[in-house]
């Protein structure tokens, strides 16, 4: 099973892992997951801890449509007091940064982080990818299409697994000759893609494996379930945990939620269920 290199530490993913999200910014769609505050943030890794977390995921800038696009001084300025802080709470706790900046991300690796969520998975900016090497850091790769302002507008295709495994392939290959041959994969469920898309993904999610990388999957209260439901994000909650469940059958190894309890709920019955 995977085993990815964290800087001086491992990431054990031998049974699939809950990545709890706290947001820093006071714009994210989920209010829940928005720690402006550093004492609200450290109390809800805590939380989170408690409930079975195996990583927090950090983030400064919001992607959800229509987002402001913020500068990378504000970014650093919200995202590594609040690193510093939950690092210190929880040293043993693996913490990932949620950014498309390698000066970001450097500097939240710097204040306690270990790995690097990119949800341009390094198209974004040149310099990521070099700088993820050289400070070993684990590295989230997500597949979307566009730039900063452009990544929830769909581009045409057919079939969205092939646009996938021929996306990650090419992302392979270019990764390994930089030195990157463990990393964690992201099909980004919710940008550049239709619901349609996103619906299929998940039940297609298996497919990934052939890739013989790391699957993360993030569907945590996102547009397509509440508005398939009728709901607000507010009310997501069970449609998240349906589409986790089958992810996980799918062969997700990380489930990345606002929710931490309830997804290693279903991590501990999918586990008893497979043993």
């Amino acid at each position: 099973m995977f085993k990815i290199h964290l800087k001086d530490s491992i990431l054990d993913l031998s049974t699939p892992l809950v990545m709890g999200i706290l947001n820093a910014t006071p714009d994210s769609f989920f209010e829940g997951s928005r720690m402006e505050h550093i004492d609200a943030g450290v109390k809800k890794a805590i939380e989170m801890a408690q409930f079975g977390a195996g990583i927090l995921d950090i983030g400064g800038q919001s992607t959800r449509p229509g987002a402001e696009i913020i500068t990378e001084v504000i970014e650093i300025e919200r995202v590594v007091p609040l690193i510093k802080a939950i690092h210190a709470a929880l040293p043993n706790m693996p913490i990932s940064i949620d950014t498309y900046h390698a000066n970001v991300a450097k500097a939240a690796l710097d204040a306690g982080a270990s790995i690097v969520n990119d949800i341009s998975c390094g198209n974004f900016d040149p310099m990521m990818l070099p700088m993820v090497v050289a400070n070993r850091a684990g590295f989230i790769g997500m597949h979307q299409t566009g730039g900063p302002s452009t990544m929830h507008e769909v581009q045409g295709r057919d079939n969205i697994m092939k646009s996938l495994m021929d996306y990650f392939i090419e992302k392979k290959k270019q990764f390994t000759k930089i030195g990157l041959t463990q990393w964690i994969i992201d099909p980004g469920f919710g940008f550049s893609k239709t619901k349609a898309e996103n619906f299929e993904l998940v039940k297609s999610l298996g497919q990934l494996k052939a890739l013989d990388l790391p699957i993360l999957l993030g569907v945590s209260r996102k547009s397509s379930i509440y508005k398939t439901l009728g709901v607000d994000a507010e009310g997501a909650l069970n449609g998240t945990t349906v589409l986790n469940t089958i992810g996980l059958m799918g062969g997700a190894n990380i489930l990345r939620v606002h929710d931490v309890k309830e997804a290693k709920e279903a991590i501990l019955l999918i586990n008893e269920m497979n043993a």
